[in-house]
């Protein structure tokens, strides 16, 4: 009796793995899915600046003591306009030998002189610091302003109120899809956030003599755009 009973069940499961194998696979869930941007601008508040001495002499050794001797004074002349040593670093250093070649081949190249050029890289967290910084500089020997770039020192309030921007823009798209669709935007099903833009760097490079120093330089950070996109998923429920 319990060896029929067994056998029953066993096949009243494989019945029911049958009829289940036989069911028809359930349709995908109709969704909405949407990409989004939002944009914020924000006032920079932070400034880097790349200043150069550029030098040359008819030795290394030469080029290298005139070159020294200008980027000191100019290392001397930005701390003097208030900024901290922490902010200055030296960024580049290069000794550049000017050889000439005999394109008859009859002569023996031969280096006249030598190029140093020694750069600095100014780290400014006060906007009001940068025009007197580069005349500063440019007074005390630097020939070289290689760029100029603005940027935000903290941007994530920005950032989330660009995601919340993009985040609303989103919903709404979906929204109007599914209007035009004949249903309704049903539960959200996933979103996901990504930065896509943080303040581009303005850049200008320029040699200058001290000379140009003579007129305080106009400098004019404007506006810096903060994006942050988002891709979100949304169940659509069609119109009965």
């Amino acid at each position: 009796m319990l060896s029929r009973t067994i056998y029953a069940t066993v096949v009243s499961l494989a019945l029911s793995s049958a009829l289940g194998a036989q069911e028809p696979a359930r349709p995908p869930v109709p969704q909405i899915v949407v990409s989004a941007t939002g944009e914020v601008r924000v006032s920079p508040d932070r400034a880097t600046i790349s200043i150069g001495v550029h030098s040359r002499a008819s030795t290394a050794a030469a080029a290298a003591a005139q070159n020294s001797q200008k980027q000191r004074a100019v290392i001397e002349a930005i701390k003097a306009r208030g900024v901290p040593a922490e902010q200055i670093s030296t960024s580049n250093f290069a000794v550049i030998p000017e050889t000439i070649y005999d394109r008859q081949g009859q002569a023996a190249p031969r280096t006249p002189s030598y190029q140093v050029t020694n750069t600095v890289t100014v780290d400014l967290k006060r906007m009001d610091q940068v025009g007197p910084v580069i005349d500063a500089s440019l007074s005390a020997g630097a020939n070289q302003i290689n760029s100029l770039s603005f940027s935000v020192q903290n941007a994530d309030s920005a950032r989330r109120a660009a995601l919340g921007l993009a985040v609303s823009k989103a919903k709404a798209d979906a929204e109007t899809i599914a209007r035009a669709a004949g249903g309704t935007l049903g539960t959200l099903l996933e979103v996901t956030a990504m930065d896509v833009g943080m303040p581009r760097p303005m850049y200008m490079r320029a040699e200058m003599s001290a000379q140009a120093a003579d007129k305080s330089v106009p400098v004019e950070p404007g506006l810096e755009t903060i994006s942050a996109a988002v891709n979100a998923r949304w169940q659509f429920v069609p119109g009965r």
